[in-house]
């Protein structure tokens, strides 16, 4: 199941090409081998002049008063811990807690890739230490907008008397979350341009892969099938809670933090009572703070299972991780995100193999952005690509067999600055040949999607065989900006 899963995602690499994962772009062009080779040599440490030691890489951190940040000081681990390590026995989510910095969307979804071996391994490349060949330099892979990057940082971190400003260790010893969260601030621009975000953002940037949000008030029938798939399929999960005064009346009365993200590390049936229990696992990034209600850690309930599930499932312990039924999930919870290397886990169908192409395009003021299909003169404007649906043997009708992402890339260099655009998909059935501007308002469209200012538009469509033509479109016209199209599909396509 994972090999078909990376093997689709590998499809759109050359093997080594730029921007694969074993070849991935130098971050700032800034060679991680070359650079250590030469500190070792010279006995140097490194010290970042791209992403310096100073409040400017701290970036605007709005809780802080002006005196807190005259107080921060930046340490190297060994400064803090003469016997620091990179990793202890494993990189988990256990391992590490929210600091100050509110980016909890983005801790909760390390806790969730901790899950995943073999991509945290990517992300997060194993062969580091402060031991052998320690020279203050340190690297991590992400996946930015179509190519694999690798970013190089030193190993000093903001502090305040002794204690990192943001993630932390809990063993205050181990301190491969916190690099990799200095690393993930570097592209972002600063330390303060992580705060507020939603998992599916991370998720993508440490996959390049497929996610699907669910309302979990409108949640399908078969969800916890889905969710079973998704652990089948080593996907990453998250969840968030709800925000204003329902938030808070769940926080007084069950404990969940309102307005927060949390990772969804497992699930489990159980038998109570003569019934099947379908049970979510869940951490809370703070470490604390954990779910009171039916099935917490306290619960008179796990007297009603087996001594083996029971050893399995419950450790009694404040370390923000906790079960709960899913039925209360579905309630206490405002929605869920998945995210996998391909859409297997939407359908359930595990044996598929999926393909999968990658376009990068750009909406140009008064060149290229026509804006919405109702702007009839411009809209034609717009960029487009024909898309050819192939016939598999078992085609079946009405099957959603193409599911195609839209994700937005910004030219701003600060996370915080980026606005994003209403963003859709408008689908037509293409003639042979080259077609008319004509054809947009001849024609009514086979698909039309709705209008999402979010980061990245998914959508999952079931196309017969033939010839399509995909317009992305913003809803203002005149709007530039840059994106990437993807198309995955279960029949053979095409895609120019």
């Amino acid at each position: 199941m994972t090999s078909t899963s990376v093997k689709m995602i590998h499809s759109l690499y050359e093997d080594g090409g730029e921007g694969s994962p074993s070849n991935p772009v130098k971050f700032k062009a800034q060679d991680y081998k070359q650079l250590k080779e030469t500190l070792l040599k010279q006995g140097k440490k490194f010290e970042d002049e791209t992403f310096p030691a100073n409040l400017s890489s701290l970036g605007k951190l709005e809780d802080f008063t002006s005196e807190q940040l005259s107080e921060v000081e930046w340490l190297r681990p060994q400064d803090l811990n003469p016997d620091a390590s990179f990793v202890v026995d494993g990189a988990l989510s256990l391992d590490f807690k929210q600091g100050d910095v509110g980016n909890c969307w983005f801790l909760s979804s390390i806790g969730a890739l901790t899950l995943r071996k073999s991509l945290m391994a990517r992300v997060v490349p194993p062969d580091q230490s402060f031991k052998d060949n320690y020279a203050g330099i340190f690297h991590f892979k992400f996946w930015r907008f179509g190519k694999w990057v690798d970013v190089v940082i030193d190993d000093f971190l903001p502090t305040r008397n002794k204690v990192p400003v943001s993630v932390s260790s809990r063993s205050e010893k181990e301190f491969w979350a916190p690099l990799l969260e200095k690393a993930y601030a570097k592209v972002c621009g600063s330390y303060g341009d992580m705060i507020a975000g939603n998992p599916p953002e991370a998720f993508k940037d440490f996959s390049g892969g497929v996610h699907m949000n669910y309302k979990l008030s409108k949640s399908p029938s078969n969800l916890w099938d889905v969710m079973d798939t998704a652990v089948e399929s080593k996907t990453m999960m998250g969840c968030g809670t709800f925000t204003g005064e329902k938030g808070k009346e769940i926080f007084n009365k069950f404990g969940l933090v309102e307005g927060h993200a949390f990772a969804v590390t497992g699930i489990m049936q159980v038998a109570s009572k003569g019934n099947t229990v379908n049970l979510v696992r869940i951490w809370n990034p703070w470490g604390e703070k954990e779910w009171t209600g039916d099935w917490s850690d306290k619960s008179e309930l796990w007297n009603s299972v087996s001594s083996e599930d029971r050893d399995q499932c419950l450790k009694v312990q404040n370390d923000g991780e906790f079960w709960m039924k899913m039925e209360d999930f579905c309630v206490y919870y405002e929605e869920m995100d998945i995210c996998c290397d391909s859409p297997n886990f939407v359908d359930g169908d595990t044996t598929c193999q999926w393909n999968c192409s990658l376009k990068e395009g750009r909406w140009e003021a008064g060149k290229s952005a026509g804006g919405p299909p109702s702007e009839t003169e411009n809209f034609w404007t717009n960029p487009q690509y024909r898309l050819t649906v192939k016939a598999v043997e078992e085609d079946v009708k009405g099957v959603k067999n193409v599911l195609l992402s839209l994700l937005q890339k910004s030219d701003e260099e600060y996370r915080s600055k980026v606005k994003y655009h209403a963003i859709a998909f408008t689908i037509y059935k293409a003639p042979k040949g080259r077609f008319p501007s004509s054809l947009f308002w001849d024609k009514e469209p086979v698909k039309v999607s709705e209008f999402s200012e979010s980061r990245e538009l998914i959508e999952f469509h079931s196309l017969e065989p033939g010839e399509y033509v995909i317009v992305p479109c913003t809803y203002e016209p005149n709007k530039t900006a840059s994106f990437i199209i993807t198309v995955y599909s279960k029949a053979e396509t095409e895609m120019e």
